[in-house]
């Protein structure tokens, strides 16, 4: 099998389970020890858990916390809810639905619209009541990146916080200034389960998850040494090889683009991560394609929207057709990714979706 999937998650690096080996030991090791008690093993424990933060700290602006979570969808929820009630929330019309169904259940929601490129920029007007503005740094559908520092600056003129969806940016490219930031273990080589809502200095939320307090006051429950551990390894990896796999991936994506240049790219193919390609090819029926190519995994578009049967809502938000969404594809490449691995994907794509013009 090939995997062409990295936007939906990422294969886990062998630092990352060495790391997490250590805390999972069962009756007779030292490792299973809980981060908050006072013996210790919990000391012990709890030195993990902040060895791990310093560590995913590197990738962040300075001057911040780092509120570890279950995943990123709770991180957007805390920041959402936990940073205020009332006034609008502001988000680009292509976030996740995490970020999109938060803001909606919290009442007055405001869409910025988004351009052909898949550029949501900032020479559009925001509410008056505008207290949260929420644009991502890297779309997961189609990889384009956006202007967040000039967000976080429009935000703060208008009186506004501003939340980053870095979960698809995290540990690839320069996470940039925000007052909060969504990341996710999972989509850099660490394990599922786990992420973090980066907190600026001085910006105080309310707490969303009640119980003992156990992250910063804001986010109960007792924290995970071994996937925190996990992710912690992750981040330092990538810190590490960060250079190397930029290079590669631009590699594969030169290859991807040769193999697939009868194919329409949506989205600017300069102002994106080189990691994520998502094309389209009229008519394409993508099930029947995904059926006669098994052993490549691939996406229709977002894994956390496939299988409802609509078309994407962020191809539907930079003009294309119900049609054109519906012929689309992402592959999504990167560290653990050869050049012969894209050679043999494209090979049976290309096949498979000629074979349905005949």
């Amino acid at each position: 099998m090939i995997y062409l999937d990295y936007q939906a998650t990422t294969p886990l690096a062998p630092e990352a389970r060495d790391a997490m080996m250590a805390w999972l030991d069962g009756p007779g090791g030292t490792g299973f020890g809980n981060p908050h008690s006072p013996h210790r093993m919990g000391r012990t424990a709890k030195a993990a858990v902040e060895l791990a933060r310093e560590q995913v700290a590197a990738l962040l602006p300075a001057g911040g916390t780092v509120i570890f979570t279950s995943g990123a969808t709770e991180a957007i929820n805390l920041a959402i809810r936990g940073s205020g009630h009332g006034g609008t929330v502001s988000v680009s019309a292509i976030e996740h639905a995490a970020v999109l169904d938060t803001a909606g259940d919290m009442g007055k929601t405001h869409y910025l619209n988004v351009a052909r490129d898949g550029q949501c920029n900032v020479n559009q007007d925001l509410p008056a009541d505008t207290r949260l503005v929420c644009v991502m740094q890297v779309n997961n559908e189609i990889g384009t990146i956006q202007p967040t520092l000039d967000w976080h600056r429009k935000a703060k003129e208008n009186n506004a916080l501003y939340l980053c969806d870095a979960v698809q940016a995290y540990g690839k490219i320069e996470v940039t200034g925000a007052d909060m930031i969504a990341i996710s273990a999972h989509k850099f080589h660490g394990p599922k389960g786990v992420g973090a809502l980066w907190v600026r200095q001085g910006l105080e939320l309310q707490e969303v998850q009640t119980g003992g307090g156990q992250e910063a006051g804001v986010r109960s429950g007792t924290l995970s040494p071994a996937l925190i551990a996990g992710m912690g390894a992750a981040a330092k990896l990538a810190d590490q090889s960060l250079d190397h796999d930029r290079e590669h991936i631009e590699r594969l994506w030169e290859r991807a683009r040769d193999r697939f240049k009868d194919w329409q790219v949506n989205g600017s193919e300069e102002a994106r991560w080189h990691g994520n390609l998502n094309l389209r090819r009229e008519g394409l029926d993508v099930a029947r394609l995904m059926s006669d190519c098994r052993n490549i995994m691939f996406s229709a578009g977002s894994a956390c929207a496939s299988g409802s049967g609509r078309p994407s809502h962020v191809l539907k938000a930079i003009g294309l057709s119900d049609a054109e969404a519906k012929s689309s594809i992402r592959l999504g490449f990167g560290r653990y990714t050869s050049l012969e691995d894209i050679d043999e994907a494209a090979e049976t794509i290309n096949a498979a979706a000629q074979a349905q013009a005949l």
